[in-house]
């Protein structure tokens, strides 16, 4: 038994005595909120990092992703991955909109651009794929659908932080871009998100929206949420933002060190490498395949056992949830790549701090199965 619990991933901290100035600036300035100082500078200076035109901040993702839906006045089907965290398909009915599930591509794990087009009905308005584990969609043969079929394109990009693609930032695809600064993400401001849009007036909507709708004092012109991220929250994106590239560089170590140790494991697979992508090593996932001589779910246990917790996920299926298995595209015969992924996906831990004795560790473990 170890002496402390390893878990797939952990919050990310910062210095605590270069926090404390900007605590200070805050308690000075006595602007806690509503697009202050702070506010104002992470979102000029992740444009800058991110390589995107405008960015607007909010208190998390799940709330960005419900206001992207509302600021394209996305209505009626949209087409989304079964494969993800259930936030994803949550913003859909929020804004009272239909998820129709479309299956994945077995080697990227991301909604697969050949089932798209035969889930699309005239009731269709929008495709909504994740970039999961940081690992780019078909953003092209993506965006060629949408173009045949006049849809609109809304990226869950809540683990694409800092991914570029063939042609640069993969946020700068499709109509919005949603990401998660959640404790647990690559770069995190505790709580928070953002939407990645590619105009100013866009960005006007957007920070309407999440204010109430409100423009000025005394004017409201839609029905807004609170969305605003905090001059708390801001001031700490501000000073994970100036540590980011060591973390992702660490990140990118580890990744290396799992995937050198495990090659050789007859029935684990590592996920393919995001290929001419910059990934951020956001997640390490293997497939325990049928080769493998005990299940993932055994797997699973005897990891927790010894204090290594590795994560099932995205197990189960989004579609698999009571809320959305009574729709027709949710029934499993649809789904059989995603069906099969998330009964053979495992994590393994993987942030800055985990040291390379303990990647070892596990590898050795799983290898000796």
């Amino acid at each position: 038994m170890k002496k402390a619990d390893i878990f797939v991933t952990k919050p990310t901290l910062p210095p605590l005595d270069e926090f404390i100035p900007y605590l200070r600036q805050i308690w000075d300035n006595k602007i806690l909120t509503n697009g202050g100082p702070f506010h104002q500078q992470l979102e000029k200076e992740l444009c800058q990092y991110l390589g995107v035109e405008h960015i607007c901040l909010f208190t998390n993702g799940t709330l960005a992703l419900v206001t992207a839906l509302q600021a394209l006045r996305i209505t009626g089907e949209v087409i989304t991955t079964p494969y993800s965290f259930v936030a994803t398909s949550h913003a859909l009915l929020w804004n009272g909109i239909k998820p129709v599930f479309a299956d994945i591509d077995p080697n990227t794990l991301n909604l697969d651009p050949a089932k798209i087009e035969a889930a699309i009905t005239p009731q269709t308005t929008a495709i909504m794929p994740v970039h999961c584990y940081g690992h780019p969609c078909d953003v092209e043969a993506i965006q060629k659908i949408a173009d045949n079929y006049n849809l609109k394109v809304i990226y869950d990009a809540a683990h694409a932080f800092g991914v570029r693609c063939h042609c640069g930032s993969v946020l700068n695809h499709g109509d919005l871009s949603v990401l998660s600064f959640h404790a647990t993400k690559v770069f995190n401001t505790f709580e928070g998100g953002a939407i990645v849009c590619p105009d100013a007036k866009t960005k006007v909507r957007i920070d309407q929206l999440k204010n109430f709708g409100h423009v000025g004092e005394t004017v409201v012109v839609a029905p807004g949420i609170n969305g605003k991220m905090s001059e708390f929250n801001a001031a700490l994106g501000l000073l994970q933002l100036k540590y980011i590239d060591q973390a992702l560089a660490r990140r990118k170590e580890i990744d290396l060190a799992y995937r050198e140790r495990l090659k050789n494991v007859i029935g684990i697979a590592c996920l393919n490498d995001a290929g001419e992508a910059v990934a951020n090593y956001a997640y390490f996932p293997i497939l325990v395949k049928e080769d493998f001589p005990i299940r993932r779910d055994d797997l699973y246990q005897k990891l927790k056992d010894i204090g290594i917790h590795p994560r099932r996920y995205f197990y189960p299926l989004i579609s698999e949830f009571p809320m959305y298995r009574g729709l027709s595209s949710a029934h499993r015969d649809n789904l059989p790549m995603a069906t099969a992924a998330a009964q053979q996906v495992l994590c393994l831990p993987i942030y800055p701090d985990l040291e390379m004795s303990v990647v070892d560790e596990i590898t050795r473990f799983i290898a000796d199965q």
